[in-house]
């Protein structure tokens, strides 16, 4: 699978700063304004990216944390203080089992999602 991603338009703003961008995820297109320093980027808005193994969550939590902070739970603020959310898509089935409190607590404890143990965690149950 390829993660293809590209800036297609910058418009340029006061002091040579970008004033919009828009660009291009997987396919998705978006767009983003600079708002100056008084916007602060806070956990409401942030992107949620459904993985369907390790690897793919590996990935992308290497990627998208490298300069920025990991928080709990499959979320982390990349190098420009943007949130996202690196989840398995397996989450959801193991959450829908009756073991869904111990897979919780599992998950409660780990900053990136590790997809084996929260199997672990649903097994025990």
């Amino acid at each position: 699978m390829c993660l293809c991603s590209k800036i297609t338009h910058v418009t340029p703003g006061p002091g040579g700063k970008a004033m919009w961008v828009s660009f291009n995820l997987d396919g998705q297109e978006f767009m983003a304004l600079n708002g100056g320093p008084q916007f602060k980027f806070t956990e409401a808005t942030s992107f949620f990216v459904s993985c369907g193994d390790q690897e793919e969550i590996d990935r992308f939590w290497n990627g998208l944390s490298a300069g920025g902070k990991e928080g709990q739970c499959g979320w982390l603020k990349d190098k420009y203080g943007f949130s996202w959310q690196i989840v398995p898509t397996a989450l959801s089935e193991l959450l829908g089992k009756d073991t869904s409190g111990k897979v919780m607590q599992a998950m409660l404890k780990m900053k990136k999602i590790e997809i084996e143990g929260l199997k672990k965690a649903a097994d025990r149950g």
